[in-house]
């Protein structure tokens, strides 16, 4: 028997109602279901979004907790875990579908690996139909690998992990940086020397428009990203040469490039076309 453990969801004006609804019911309908799940409404929803809410803030495992303003996605993440009662606590976007054994893969491998903190997996990205996938997003399996991604790339996929609460905290928890806020708190866990791990299989199923990769750019995207380069610097995450190889890959990729071009970019290279 798992130990009990909990989700936390952000929703947000600007998500439709079906996908959110959609989210919510891969998560209630797993082989092993979380025993509460914590709602950040993130400021004011319009009344078709909020009806959803409403309907599922009924259930006795929802705590649904309002906030008046929009707070942005680290702001609302940090309220969400931190109301979270229990130590285990598993992500989940509202547009997006965990596959119906994520939990149970999630959890067995906590209890096989006692150690680590911290627990995802691969996605897959599709366009329109749920069966229309697009490529996957595939990340290293072991801590050892996943730490030397960390110096190149974000290492996880936010949507798919579930960590300890108090292992996040203790590395300050989540933290508004622009379009960044899990690499940065991944990058502070890898500090504090906390592990890693990824499953194998594809634990969710990312809702993904056109226009994804065009927007994965822009001179505060890549602004933002460079920051985090310092960050991993002045800690000694990268060296120098590191330093310098990722930020000029980001300057041609988010800056120079054009919107058609970055997308053929990112779908050549930063994605697969099946799972490795």
């Amino acid at each position: 028997m798992f130990e009990a453990f909990s989700v936390s969801m952000c929703v947000y004006g600007g998500d439709n109602p079906e996908w959110f609804k959609t989210a919510v019911n891969s998560i209630l309908n797993q082989s092993v279901r979380p025993s509460e799940v914590v709602l950040v409404v993130d400021g004011p929803v319009p009344k078709p979004l909020d009806s959803v809410v409403t309907e599922y803030e009924a259930l006795p495992c929802f705590k649904v907790i309002r906030l008046p303003q929009n707070k942005g996605h680290g702001e609302a993440r940090r309220i969400g875990l931190e109301n979270c009662s229990n130590n285990l606590v598993a992500l989940m976007d509202a547009d997006d579908i965990s596959m119906p054994d994520r939990f149970s893969q999630q959890m067995a491998l906590f209890e096989r690996y006692p150690e680590v903190s911290i627990v995802g997996g691969q996605i897959s990205e599709f366009l329109g139909e749920e069966t229309n996938i697009v490529g996957y997003r595939s990340v290293e399996r072991n801590n050892s690998e996943i730490c030397e991604d960390l110096r190149k790339r974000c290492p996880m996929n936010q949507m798919t992990v579930m960590f300890r609460k108090e292992d996040v905290l203790s590395a300050g928890g989540y933290l508004d940086w622009y379009c960044n806020e899990d690499y940065y708190l991944w990058v502070r866990m890898f500090l504090k020397g906390m592990k890693f791990a990824n499953t194998d299989s594809v634990l969710v199923n990312v809702r993904v428009s056109e226009d994804m990769y065009k927007r994965r750019g822009g001179w505060k995207y890549f602004v933002s990203e460079w920051k985090l380069q310092n960050y991993m610097l002045v800690n000694k995450v990268i060296d120098p040469v590191t330093y310098c190889i990722n930020v000029a890959k980001r300057l041609v990729v988010q800056v120079l490039l054009p919107n058609q071009l970055r997308a053929y970019v990112f779908q050549k290279f930063a994605r697969k076309t099946d799972v490795q």
